[in-house]
């Protein structure tokens, strides 16, 4: 039987769709196995969530830590808190991209720095990954660059409140350079990279109470002390200017911290759950126990306390958020908030020093409960997810003492040192005309309000 011709050319047709069909069929599991071969391949979910959490963490300086700490301060200081803020952050992402990344995660097997082989970013790439606590687990390189950055970002922001009003804006922007550089990185690479020293001795700090809040309480205490104490400390009315705008920038830093601690996961996962979980109960917990000490002690309790023991929670379940359980979380919270409480309205008052906003006295010494409690509240009696294999109780708090007393050593000698550069260069504090009028106007020629 003859073929119709239109038949025949259909038949042609189907067959030459059913070779490229097989062919792009090959061309596919060629394309598989090669990206197996290649390596993991990020999952969209983890990646989604960890962009998100770095934007979280941003929200935390601006506009979380800058409102939080200019409603602290008296009027005629707020835009200068604001003005600090922004430019450390600023100066900060450029610093980190140019060599702050590769010095504190280059690679390097260095237990105090990670080299510059990854300076300016070398290698990195829309496709490069970096690995996550799971094995076989990745996410893009570039995802954890900047959600790293925003870390680095928050840290020098948070150690400001420490001298405000009465600091020289040349001298923030220059100590900040210098800081990062020389304390920040090198510690975030001892306690967060895998060949970092205190890494290697088994420190657990999951979102840094090392790396952030000692850190930045360090430096705020030698800070505070090195510039002295504000015109008029002790005599003059000094209460913040609003407390509104600090508890809008307080409940800013409780929501961006889930970025910060859940976030410090890395994966969209139970244990991200954990943080998440851990950074409601210990905050709750703090703020509770503040206000009842406060009204115990003062005879009410305030809103300036509430946001106060708000801070001290998260910052006390900060290293502990992925190691402990959400009732261990709720303990450690108040204790941390009670200790805060006594530095803040003893400890500072008998020392003398003026350390503005409490730095010190709540991201340092929270920082320490906090570092200090993950080796006791990480215990599966406690509700925790346990220590490593022959790994005690004893033992785990002997190397968060150790972690944090290095923190110390590490930041007290090098802010010191950097501080005193810096005046030397520059100058630390303005003339003191210049700090009655307030930094607004001396500082930036502007002012937040107009009467």
């Amino acid at each position: 039987m003859k073929i119709p011709p239109y038949l025949a050319q259909l038949g042609r047709t189907a067959a030459l769709g059913l070779l490229a069909l097989g062919a792009l069929g090959t061309h596919s599991a060629f394309a598989q196995e090669a990206a197996t071969a290649a390596g993991p391949v990020p999952d969209k979910g983890d990646t989604a969530w960890m962009l998100a959490a770095t934007v979280l963490v941003l929200f935390m300086t601006l506009p979380g830590v800058a409102l939080f700490y200019g409603g602290l301060v008296r009027a005629k200081n707020m835009l200068s808190v604001l003005m600090q803020c922004t430019m450390i952050v600023a100066v900060v992402i450029v610093i980190w991209v140019l060599y702050g990344y590769s010095v504190a995660f280059g690679g390097g097997t260095n237990p105090f720095w990670g080299g510059l082989g990854k300076a300016f970013l070398a290698g990195v790439t829309p496709h490069s990954t970096v690995p996550t606590f799971t094995n076989g687990v990745v996410i893009p390189e570039l995802v954890y660059i900047c959600f790293q950055m925003t870390f680095a970002c928050i840290t020098p922001a948070l150690i400001i409140g420490a001298f405000a009003e009465r600091i020289r804006f040349p001298a923030v922007v220059l100590f900040v350079a210098l800081w990062v550089t020389f304390v920040y990185f090198p510690i975030a690479h001892m306690v967060w990279d895998s060949h970092g020293l205190l890494f290697g001795w088994g420190a657990l700090d999951f979102a840094g109470g090392t790396v952030v809040h000692i850190n930045a309480g360090i430096a705020a205490l030698v800070g505070a002390l090195l510039v002295g104490k504000r015109n008029g400390y002790g005599r003059d009315n000094m209460a913040p200017h609003s407390m509104t705008l600090t508890m809008v920038g307080a409940s800013i830093l409780w929501v961006g911290w889930f970025g910060f601690n859940a976030g410090s996961n890395l994966e969209a996962n139970g244990g991200a759950a954990l943080a998440m979980a851990n950074s409601f109960t210990a905050t709750a917990g703090a703020i509770i126990a503040w206000s009842v000490v406060e009204a115990l002690v003062r005879g009410k309790a305030s809103m300036l306390g509430a946001a106060s023991g708000m801070i001290a929670g998260l910052v006390a379940v900060t290293p502990a958020a992925g190691f402990v359980g959400p009732v261990g979380a709720i303990v450690l919270g108040a204790i941390a908030s009670v200790c805060c409480y006594f530095f803040v309205t003893v400890v500072k008052v008998k020392a003398g020093y003026d350390d503005s906003l409490d730095v010190f006295g709540v991201h340092g010494i929270g920082g320490t409960v906090g570092a200090i409690g993950t080796g006791i509240f990480a215990s599966t009696a406690l509700g925790g997810v346990g220590y490593a294999n022959g790994v005690t109780m004893g033992g785990q708090v002997s190397t968060q003492i150790l972690a944090v007393l290095i923190t110390y050593a590490w930041c007290g000698i090098g802010s010191l040192i950097l501080y005193k550069i810096v005046d030397t260069v520059i100058g630390l504090r303005p003339s003191a005309e210049a700090e009655a009028q307030g930094l607004d106007l001396s500082s930036h020629g502007e002012v937040a309000y107009h009467s």
